[in-house]
Formats: structure tokens, sequence, C-alpha cells
């Protein structure tokens, strides 16, 4: 066994040490917060002497709940751990092996995966009568989701002696979903959480049993519970009150997904510690994320610091151009690597997944190897293969395997029998699918042929980039995928055509010829570079959490793509403040150097000119060194876009940004509060008696004892 408190700073063996009560602890990024985790369970075990059967060590991953495991070994006796170190999913499968005989279920029940719940959801939409796309599918799935989150589903249909009729398979998506799964007797994922707190909530003896058997309960990552997650951790530790909770808020970056970060905020803690020693990046790369984090204020206030030296400078490029931008990332790239460094020590993060084009095509350019990260190649994405595909028929109309991708892409409802007959006429003719759909079966695909012959027209008159745009919208495909409700697909799709505008205005007409394009895109879309070598990594920021590198370059740093747009619109303070969180994550990944991109040109997100974004000038000048001339008048734009309510002329201090965006400044330029007199041409003399969230509009009592909801420029102050 390993000394418990060798290599723990003063802070981490706080938390090892507080074994009692309801204990918080903060930690930041890179400051160990696994290792406090480990060392803590072995010091339950080894000094206090409890029994491992007894400790409960929750986490977000099967993989950290692996690394967890392996640490643990390492500092106790063997089998003086259990499998109770898991993920909340793996404990509540573990909970039901024991418990669900209670419903009249087999403790061999079935868990059911992703697949295997589709499978079940097409039975169930056969029966319904219910199309059965992927679209459709998913939607299908969704609705159950919401539908088992009411919990009374157990009670009507899981339960012994629950009766589902034909009429309400028929008739209601849930009945039908879950009496297939009672067949088999399957749970889903929703199903692991509600059944075991169902369990909980309904036989006491059970509740009383786990409370007194788990003296000790850990949680990794607290920020990301969400609300069924807090409920069954508190319900669990409700006996000995031994929780221990560990996260960092001002990493909570999945929100859009449950998380409730508040919670770990608000948590009733006895006692809480910060852990805010990094041992991962040097002090000017801390500076950056501290400055950054600071303008958030759903949090809990604390600075890293390290002891390491300070490092090389944080860089800001801004680049005339995005190609001026990638090309200056593949020179930084270059002298890191002559300097010695390994190409995998190096990611490149972004914000969505279309803005991996760009830097793609310049490292395939430039010889470099890349990975997408968790991920999908840029020209291996289905929307973007449909779209070339669409080209290349319209190109060659020999090309079948362009037709066998795109026949039935939006649906046509061409049948596999159909497709087949096609194909046996096309053998035994000797000509393409296309010329055998053309000569035999007219008829029967007349929109499609209309189309292509249509695209072949076009195509000789005009731009490559005003062809594929007519394509999207006539073939119905641009309308498919904003059905599906996937931003990130039409995204991708904006920045295809965003690329091809930008390859042909700089080239001449003659050179940018349908042919052309396909020609130079190959380059980009074989699978030469498919090799087992060490290569850098791209990938989103999101999917960067937890992971570390020597060198990170964060690219695309304009407003409206980081921050994205749609984000801070849908959420105003909180969805900013989550993008701020998404900074400080992609900051804090960065061991040794940093460097911090943006450029000049068109953003697709915001339909303007590009403008640096707020986190940049949230920096504080001092703490980077810019590279490239940043025109004073993008500095305005900047603040423009980000409703800036004060500007800072000190060197020393960052530009100042509203944080509070759309609702502070709504309320700085309210024409009205409550309280004050108003008249109507209509309704008369009256007060204000409340505002909506904007102050757009205000809730009016008038003299007459009437009350209406008025906008502003209905409205005069009174002279009364």
């Amino acid at each position: 066994m390993t000394d418990i408190f060798k290599g723990l700073n003063s802070r981490q063996r706080e938390a090892v040490e507080a074994t009692e009560g309801r204990i918080r602890v903060v930690a930041g990024a890179g400051t160990g917060k696994t290792k406090a985790l480990t060392h803590r369970y072995a010091y339950i075990v080894n000094v206090l002497g409890i029994d491992p059967a007894n400790i409960l060590c929750l986490t977000f991953t099967n993989k950290a709940a692996a690394e967890m495991r392996s640490r643990i070994s390492e500092m106790v006796q063997s089998g003086d751990y259990n499998d109770f170190v898991c993920t909340l999913h793996g404990f509540c499968v573990k909970f039901l092996r024991q418990e669900i005989y209670r419903l009249g279920f087999p403790k061999s029940f079935t868990v059911l995966d992703e697949e295997d719940s589709k499978a079940i959801a097409k039975q169930a939409m056969d029966e319904m009568g219910i199309k059965r796309s992927e679209k459709t599918v998913k939607q299908f799935l969704e609705a159950v989701g919401a539908d088992k989150a009411l919990l009374g589903y157990i009670d009507t249909y899981m339960l012994p002696g629950c009766v589902v009729t034909d009429e309400m398979r028929r008739s209601s998506r849930l009945a039908g979903y879950v009496s297939r799964q009672m067949k088999h007797y399957a749970l889903d994922f929703d199903d692991l959480m509600n059944v075991t707190k169902y369990i909980l909530d309904h036989f006491p003896e059970a509740a009383e049993k786990w409370q007194n058997a788990l003296n000790y309960i850990m949680v990794d990552e607290a920020q990301d519970c969400n609300l069924d997650d807090w409920d069954l951790v508190e319900r669990l530790s409700a006996k000995h009150r031994n929780l221990f909770v560990v996260g960092d808020p001002d990493q909570a970056i999945y929100e859009w997904r449950g998380a409730r970060p508040d919670l770990f905020v608000n948590f009733a803690a006895e006692r809480t510690i910060v852990l805010d020693e990094n041992y991962r990046s040097t002090p000017r790369i801390l500076d950056i994320a501290n400055c950054v984090i600071s303008n958030n204020k759903n949090r809990i206030p604390k600075d890293l610091f390290t002891r390491k030296a300070d490092g090389k400078a944080v860089i800001h490029f801004h680049g005339k151009s995005e190609k001026e931008e990638m090309e200056w990332i593949v020179s930084q790239i270059r002298m890191i690597l002559a300097g010695g460094a390994g190409i995998n020590d190096i990611a490149i993060l972004y914000r969505s997944t279309h803005q991996s084009r760009a830097l793609e095509q310049e490292l395939l350019n430039a010889h470099l190897d890349y990975t997408i990260w968790g991920g999908t190649r840029f020209f291996e994405r289905r929307e973007i293969k449909d779209a070339l595909s669409y080209l290349r028929l319209v190109s060659n109309q020999d090309d079948d395997i362009s037709f066998e991708r795109i026949i039935n892409v939006p649906s046509r409802k061409l049948g596999k029998k159909f497709l087949d007959s096609v194909r046996d006429a096309a053998a035994r003719k000797g000509v393409s699918l296309y010329s055998a759909l053309q000569i035999y079966y007219p008829d029967k695909a007349e929109g499609f042929i209309a189309l292509i012959e249509d695209a072949k027209q076009f195509a000789r008159e005009n731009r490559v980039s005003d062809l594929l745009n007519r394509i999207l919208e006539a073939s119905g495909y641009k309308r498919m995928v904003r059905e599906d409700q996937d931003e990130d697909r039409l995204e991708n799709l904006d920045e295809l055509l965003s690329s091809i505008r930008f390859y042909e205005s700089v080239r001449t007409p003659d050179e940018s010829t349908l042919a052309d394009y396909l020609q130079d895109i190959a380059l980009y879309t074989n699978d030469d570079h498919r090799r087992d070598t060490p290569t850098l990594k791209l990938m989103t920021i999101h999917q960067a959490k937890g992971l570390e590198f020597s060198y990170v370059f964060i690219t695309g740093l304009s407003e409206g793509i980081f921050p994205n747009m749609r984000t801070i619109r849908e959420g105003k303070k909180n969805g900013e403040e989550e993008e701020r969180r998404l900074m400080y994550v992609a900051v804090t990944r960065a061991e040794k150097a940093l460097f911090l991109t943006e450029s000049e040109g068109y953003n697709i997100s915001t339909k303007t000119n590009k403008y640096p974004s707020r986190f940049l000038a949230e920096i504080r000048r001092d703490l980077v060194v810019t590279e490239g001339v940043i025109p004073p008048e993008l500095w305005k734009g900047t603040r423009n876009l980000s409703h800036v309510l004060d500007e800072e002329t000190d060197p020393h201090r960052p530009i100042r940004l509203d944080a509070d965006f759309e609702e502070e400044r709504a309320e700085y330029n309210s024409p009205f509060k409550v309280g004050d007199s108003v008249t109507h041409p209509v309704f008369g003399e009256g007060v204000i008696v409340s505002t909506n969230k904007d102050c757009s509009s205000f809730e009016v009592k008038f003299d007459n004892g009437s009350t209406r909801t008025l906008r502003a420029g209905f409205l005069k102050q009174s002279d009364l």
C-alpha cells in the first residue's frame, strides 16, 4: 500500500481527510481532483476501516470509472475496492439487479442500447401507422422519453397485472413502446433511473436497506448532474449524510442536455474546499483563463495559480482572411515541430464542427496528418457527401456511385424492388443507372430526372455555388435537414457553399467550372490520408473536455461563431455564461503554449462582417502578444454586437462588455419603470404595474379599472 498523503498539497489533503458530512470540493481545471477522490477512497478504506461495499463513488463516464478503479487498486489491498466505483446508470443497474424483483421482473432483465430502442420504436410506429424515417424514429424516442419523465407510466404499463390492449398500443406511443419492452423484460436508459427512484419511493424497506449500506457517497463532475441525478444521490445519502461532491461550475458546458450547475453552486455544504493549484498549465495560460471566467456571475469565485515557470507568451493572431488565419496556424505548427515537439502534442479546438473544413484543407495542402477527434472529417460527413454526389451526377451521368447515394435522398418513395429493376435493366443494356432510369422508367422518377436535367442546363452558364444552392433547394434536401432540426448539418452545408464561393473568388470563370471543382475537391475527399501514424488532433471544445495537450490553438474566435450566436439568442445571459465556460475549458486544455486566432471576412452565422470575439476583448491586453493589425472599427463591431455599456481605456484593463446581455441592456434603455404614470390614445390615463423581461411591453392599469399589456411605442409619459 502507498502512503495515502504522498504527493498531495494541503488543500487536497484537506479534501481527503474531510470524510464526515456534506462536503463540496470546487476543483478547478488541472488541480488534481481525480487524485483527491481516489486518495480519499483509499483513506476511508485504509485509515477508517470502512468496507468498500459501503462506499459509492459515482462518475459520468465508464472511462473515468475505469481510471478511478485502476488508481484505487494501487493504494488499497487486493480486493479492497468494488464495482460501486461506477457511472450513475451503472449504479442503477446494480441496484435493480437486486431490487427489481419487487416489480415482478427477473434480475436478469435486459438493458436496451440505442439501436435496441430504435428497433422497438420502429415496431411501435408500424403498428400506429407512423412513417419510419431516421428523423421520425428519433422524434418518436424523444417523445417517449418526455412521456416517461412524468413517471406514471410504471404504474400503468410495467407492474404485474397491467393490461395493455391492442387499441391502447395503436393510439398511444408510450403504450406501444413500453408494452414491447415488457415482452422482453427490457429497460432503456430512461427506465434505469426512473425505476430505481420508483422502488426507493414505493418500497421503504428497499430505501432503508440502501441508505444504511451506503455510508459514504462521492460524486465526480457534480456540476454536470441533472435534477434526477441530484435527487437520487440526495435520497441515497439521507441517513448518513456523508455526501462528497466534486465539481467546477466554471467547466459546466452541458446545460443543453439538462445539467444544473446552479445546484452545485447552491449545494447546502457543511464545508467547502477549493482546489486552485493547477498542475497543468503555465501562469500565462492561467491568467488568460482567470481573466475570461471572472466575467461570469453564476460561479464560485476562485483564481487558478501554479508554481510552474511563466513559459511561452500567449499569442493572439488576427488574420486579414480565413485563409491567412489557417496558413498562420500551419506555420506555427511547423515551428513547434521543428523545435522537437511531437505532432501528437498539438490540438486545434473550435466551437462548431463546420469550422474544421478550412483547417482540413490547409493541413492537407501542408501534408500534415490530422485526426478529427470523436467526429467525422468534413468531407466525410453525410450531408457533404450527399451534396457532392448531386454535383457529380450532374457533371457525369455515368457515375453510378453518386446515383445510388442520392436517388432516394430525400425519400422519393422508390422502393428496393424498383431500384433492383433499374439495376437489372442497366446491366442488361450496358448503360449507367441514370440512363436506365431515363430510358425505361421515365414516369416512375419524373421529378428526379427533371431535377438532374434542369441542373445540367443551369450548370452551363452559372457558378458551381449557385448550382449547388439550386439543387439543395429544388431537391428538398435543405428542407429535409431543416425538418430534422439538425443545426450542425445546416451549418456544414452553409460552410460547403462558402468554401465553393471562395474557390470561385480566387479563380477565373474558366478555371472554376463544375468539372474543375470536382477534380480539385477529390484531393480533399480521397482516402490516401488513412494511416496509423501520429497525428495532430482537431476537435470541438465539447470533445476536448477532460483532455490536455502541450500546444493548443483555439481558432475562429469571432462574434457569432464563438460565442455561438444561437446559444446566446436562446439562453440570453445563461447562454453567454455557458459559452464563456466553454472558452475557459478550451484555454485550460493547454499545458505549454496557447494560440488564439481569428480573421476578417464574412460571418455566415451573423450574416455580417466578422468581428473579434468578446472573449478576446475581455482579456487584459498586457496578457497577450498580438500578431496582425486589428483596425479599431473591428473592435467597435465587437462592442456593437456585444451591447457594450462601458468602455475602458486603461491599457491594463480589458475592454468592458455587457455581461448581462439583452436583459440589462433593455433595463438600461427602458422608457418606463413600474409606478410611472402614462397615457394611451384610446384607454386614457394609467399606471405601469409590471414589465416583461426585455422591457419591450408594459402592463398598465387604467383609471377606468381595465388592465392592458401594451408596447412602449403606444404609451406616453403622463404630464400628471
